[in-house]
C-alpha cells in the first residue's frame, strides 16, 4: 500500500469536515472524484465505506444516508453555528482587537465549520465604522502578563496616554511602572490588568492596549495584594475601571430605569420603594466624573440623594459645564 492510500482516510475526514454539514452531503461518487482530482488518490466504493467506518471507530460522527449512491456528512462540530456567530460577533465588536487580528480570528473561527456555513458567517459579519485598537502587540502583552501572573512575578512596563495633538505620551514621567499583575479583566469593551504597585501596597488598573510595548518579567517575587482583596468586589466597585475612593451612594431613580440599575450593579443591589413613580438604590461606586456622567446620561431619571459631599460635587460639575457653555456662546 502506497503512502497516498495510507493517508486516504485522513483526506476523507478532511473533505467531509470542510464540505459537509447538517444540510450538505457528499455521495460516494463525489468523494471518489475529489480524492482523484485534488489529491491524486485512487478509491472505489468499498474502500470509501471501509475508510469511513475507520473514521467512525476513531470517534468522528459521520452520518450515512443509504441509497444507490450512499451520501455522507459530518454533522457534529466542536462549536455549533449559533456559538460561532456569538464568538465572531464578540471578536468584531471588541475595540481591543485590531482590524487585522479581527480578520485573522474570524478566518480561524470560520474554519471550525463547513465551507458552506463559513461563507454565510463571513457574509453576515460587519465591522465597518467600528472603533478598533491600533496596538498590534496587545496579544503578546496579554500573554506576557498571563505568564507573570502564573509565575507570581513582577513586571516592568511603559504606559501612555494621548495628548491634545493625539500623540502618545508616556505617563509616570517617562519612567517604567513596576507592578505585580493579579488579574486580567474584560470591562467596557477594553482589557485591563489589575495589579499591585511595587512601592506601595495599593491596587491599580491599566488598559492593556495603552501599554507601550511588551512588559519585561522581572526576577522579583510578586507583592501580595492588600488583605481581604477580592477581584469580583474590586470590579463591581471600581466603576468602569477608574480609580478613586469607593463610597456608598444613595440614588433616587425613576421606576423605568430599574433594568439599567440591575445591569450596572447586579440583582443584589439594595433598593427601596420611594413613592409611586420612583425607587431608592444604595450602590457602592468609585465616585468620579465617570460616575457623574453615567448619572447625567439618564436625563434626570436618576438623582443623587447622598452623601451630601457627593451630591454637591455633582452639582458643582453641572454648574461648571453650564458656565463653560455660556462662555462658548458669548465668544
Amino acid at each position: 500500500m502506497d503512502n497516498n492510500a495510507k493517508l486516504r482516510p485522513l483526506y476523507i475526514g478532511k473533505i467531509l469536515y470542510e464540505r459537509t454539514d447538517e444540510e450538505h452531503f457528499l455521495s460516494t461518487a463525489q468523494l471518489i472524484a475529489i480524492l482523484e482530482e485534488e489529491y491524486g488518490i485512487s478509491a472505489h466504493r468499498q474502500t470509501i465505506k471501509a475508510d469511513i467506518e475507520l473514521l467512525r471507530q476513531f470517534g468522528l460522527e459521520i452520518e450515512e444516508v443509504k441509497s444507490t449512491q450512499n451520501r455522507y456528512n459530518m454533522f457534529a462540530r466542536t462549536f455549533d453555528t449559533p456559538e460561532l456567530v456569538l464568538l465572531i460577533d464578540a471578536v468584531e465588536s471588541s475595540k481591543f482587537i485590531t482590524p487585522s487580528k479581527s480578520k485573522e480570528l474570524v478566518e480561524k473561527l470560520s474554519s471550525l465549520t463547513s465551507n458552506h456555513i463559513a461563507t454565510t458567517l463571513k457574509r453576515n459579519v460587519s465591522c465597518e465604522g467600528r472603533i478598533k485598537s491600533a496596538n498590534e502587540r496587545a496579544y503578546i502583552i496579554v500573554d506576557t502578563i498571563n505568564e507573570a501572573i502564573n509565575k507570581n512575578k513582577k513586571i516592568s512596563f511603559f504606559y501612555f496616554q494621548y495628548n491634545v495633538k493625539k500623540e502618545r505620551q508616556l505617563k509616570h514621567n517617562g519612567e517604567p511602572y513596576v507592578i505585580t499583575p493579579l488579574h486580567l479583566v474584560w470591562n467596557g469593551d477594553c482589557y485591563y490588568m489589575i495589579g499591585v504597585y511595587d512601592y506601595k501596597q495599593k491596587l491599580g488598573s491599566f488598559r492593556v492596549d495603552r501599554i507601550a510595548k511588551c512588559p519585561v518579567i522581572l526576577n522579583d517575587e510578586g507583592t501580595s495584594p492588600p488583605q481581604g482583596f477580592n477581584v469580583d468586589d474590586y470590579i463591581n466597585t471600581t466603576f468602569r475601571m477608574y480609580n478613586s475612593e469607593h463610597e456608598d451612594v444613595e440614588l433616587v431613580c425613576d421606576n423605568t430605569v430599574m433594568d439599567s440599575i440591575i445591569d450596572r450593579f447586579g440583582e443584589e443591589v439594595t433598593t427601596y420603594a420611594n413613592d409611586m413613580t420612583t425607587f431608592r438604590a444604595v450602590v457602592k461606586v468609585a465616585v468620579s466624573h465617570v460616575f457623574y456622567s453615567w448619572v447625567f446620561g439618564f436625563g434626570g431619571k436618576v438623582k443623587i440623594k447622598g452623601p451630601e459631599g457627593v451630591r454637591n460635587e455633582y452639582i458643582k460639575m453641572l454648574n461648571a459645564a453650564v458656565e463653560n457653555c455660556e462662555i462658548n456662546i458669548k465668544t
